[in-house]
Order: C-alpha cells, then sequence, then structure tokens
C-alpha cells in the first residue's frame, strides 16, 4: 500500500511540474507576441488556456482522491494540501497570460508607443520566480523559496518604473497615446500579479516544509 502512495505522490510531483512549465511557457508566449505584435500567437495562448484549466481540474481531484484513499498524515498530508494550492495558483498565472494576450490584441494593428524595455525584463523575472517556486515545491526547498518571497520587491519596482513612465512620459503629455499606454500598462500589472502568485507558492512550500506560515510576516524568514 505505501508503495503505491509513494507511486501516486511521484505522479502528482509529474502533473504539477506539468501545470508549472505550462504556465511558464504561456508567460513567454506573451510577451513574444507582445514583442512581434503576433496576432496568432496571442490567440494561441488564449485557445490553450482549456487545457491548462483541464488539467488544473486532473490535478484537483487527484489530491482529492489521494487524502480519501490513504489518509496521510503530517508531510504527506501537508504537500498534498499545498500541491492543491499551488495547482490554483499557478491556474491564475496561465489566467493573466490569457489576459497578456487579450491586450496584445488590442496592440497587434498599432505601432509600438516605445521600445520594450522594462517589460520584457519583468516578463523575465516573473517565469524565473514561477520555475523556482515549482523547483522549491519539487525539491522541497526552503531556502530557494525564502529567496523567492524576498525577491518579489524587484519586480514590484520595475512594475512602478513602468506605471510612471507610460502615465506622466506618455499619457499625461498626450491623452491619445492612451489607447496604445493602456495596454502596456495593464500587462505590467498582469506580470507583477503573476510574481504575486508565485511568492505565495514559495510561501506555502515554507509552510510545508517548515509548518510556519511567514505571509505578512517576512520577520519570520530570518
Amino acid at each position: 500500500m505505501e508503495r503505491h502512495f509513494d507511486a501516486e505522490l511521484k505522479e502528482l510531483h509529474k502533473e504539477i511540474l506539468k501545470m508549472g512549465a505550462l504556465a511558464e511557457e504561456a508567460i513567454f508566449k506573451s510577451i513574444e507576441a507582445l514583442k512581434n505584435r503576433d496576432k496568432n500567437g496571442a490567440q494561441e495562448v488564449i485557445d490553450t488556456d482549456n487545457r491548462i484549466d483541464e488539467l488544473e481540474l486532473a490535478i484537483d481531484e487527484r489530491c482529492i482522491d489521494l487524502i480519501a484513499r490513504y489518509q496521510p498524515m503530517a508531510g504527506d498530508l501537508r504537500f498534498i494540501t499545498t500541491g492543491m494550492k499551488i495547482n490554483a495558483e499557478l491556474e491564475r498565472i496561465a489566467d493573466l497570460a490569457v489576459d497578456m494576450c487579450q491586450r496584445v490584441l488590442e496592440l497587434t494593428d498599432k505601432p509600438l508607443l516605445k521600445p520594450l524595455i522594462d517589460i520584457p525584463k519583468l516578463s523575465n523575472i516573473a517565469q524565473k520566480m514561477v520555475r523556482d517556486s515549482i523547483d522549491s515545491f519539487i525539491k522541497k526547498d526552503v531556502d530557494l523559496a525564502k529567496t523567492i518571497v524576498l525577491s518579489d520587491s524587484q519586480a514590484d519596482e520595475l512594475r512602478n518604473r513602468v506605471q510612471e513612465e507610460l502615465v506622466n512620459d506618455y499619457m499625461a503629455r498626450d491623452s491619445s497615446t492612451a489607447s496604445r499606454a493602456v495596454p502596456l500598462l495593464l500587462i505590467s500589472r498582469h506580470l507583477e500579479r503573476i510574481c504575486d502568485h508565485a511568492t505565495n507558492i514559495a510561501e506555502d512550500v515554507i509552510y510545508m516544509v517548515e509548518a510556519k506560515v511567514v505571509r505578512h510576516h517576512l520577520e519570520e524568514l530570518g
């Protein structure tokens, strides 16, 4: 019985890794579509979101089934329940990638307002935080999880920089730029929210391993 349970936990590992890879890929494709003003690329991300939604439901069902059949205790129970939380965070990340692509579709027939510098940087941070958060879960790596939590401020700073530039240097000076500036502003906010979800995953990993709640209590990271 125990060997069957371990094998099923490994399958849960694989499914969450797959979910994380799909979410990270959706972020990457969204920003590539933005950079290239690629309508088809943006639509592809939107159209494949159902696949991620279906995987989220399958992972949730697996977790509930594992709890019902094996009645795990302590660390195993925390692992499964954390997997359910992470699954939900990854689905929200994928939804934000869809939101970004919808903004991209608003821009594909318009010239870019400005060269894209900070938004791709923010996207790289978001992708890394998502990838590292999943790694910290699979490896039960608390140190990596703590690094992710503490790095979220970097994403906030970049988002603020994008916002200030678009509002102060463009929209405030020329209101006609709003139709091109607002979608970029929203994309930066979506990326910052993705980083927040990755941080939530990292905080859940810390709880899973150490049974310590650090959300809203960064002093606990010491």
